[in-house]
């Protein structure tokens, strides 16, 4: 937490309600990564910052890019003996929001992480990395709103007709922790949200006034 919030603070304050202070302390990111969860809470928001994977088994390195290293439910791009030694992160300018969903605020396992990732230039969307937890089998990108935002005006109007792309990216499931329609409805509403927030818009949730 204190070496990523100087440079992605929501990265960081979305590790703050990662289980208790006592688990962090014997939890690892690698491990958290290696484990594969479609739920995991780290591999979206280090998918969106572009993260490479370090993979070694013995004194044989290589590198991947962390979401290729998800190839279904329960199954990984990690070879017998090998394991995750690092994760890397390129230097950037912060434009990543960290936004998990869950039933209790603190120490709960997400329905939906979304973490967003937008460049924008002169008004207009550069670059979009946009990755999901508990929307899909793995930790996936929204490649196809991604696709719908970029080259297009950074407005509200543009993420409104981005929306319905979301169907073509992920088909999630229901289970005890939300149904497959709200996660559907919560992502698009994350990409509002976003958008809203990048605007200057009160969206904070932390606390809540009369």
């Amino acid at each position: 937490m204190p070496a990523i919030a100087p440079y992605h603070p929501d990265f960081a304050e979305m590790l703050r309600r990662f289980a208790s202070a006592q688990v962090r302390a014997a939890a690892t990111i690698g491990g958290n990564i290696a484990n594969g969860s479609p739920i995991g809470d780290s591999p979206p928001a280090l998918i969106a910052l572009g993260a490479t994977l370090h993979l070694r088994k013995g004194d044989a390195r290589r590198a991947i890019p962390l979401e290729d290293f998800f190839l279904d439910y329960g199954k990984q791009d990690r070879a017998p003996g090998e394991f995750v030694e690092a994760v890397s992160i390129p230097r950037q300018p912060d434009r990543l929001r960290a936004y998990k969903l869950s039933k209790r605020f603190d120490q709960d396992i997400s329905a939906v992480c979304g973490c967003f990732n937008i460049t924008v230039e002169n008004g207009t969307v550069t670059a979009a990395r946009i990755a999901f937890g508990g929307m899909a089998g793995i930790p996936k990108r929204a490649s196809a709103v991604e696709a719908a935002l970029v080259g297009r005006p950074w407005t509200q109007d543009t993420v409104e007709a981005a929306l319905p792309a979301f169907d073509a990216d992920f088909t999630p499931l229901s289970d005890m922790r939300a149904s497959a329609r709200y996660r559907m409805d919560a992502a698009k509403n994350l990409l509002v949200r976003y958008i809203l927030e990048d605007q200057g818009f009160a969206t904070d949730v932390l606390e809540v006034t009369a």
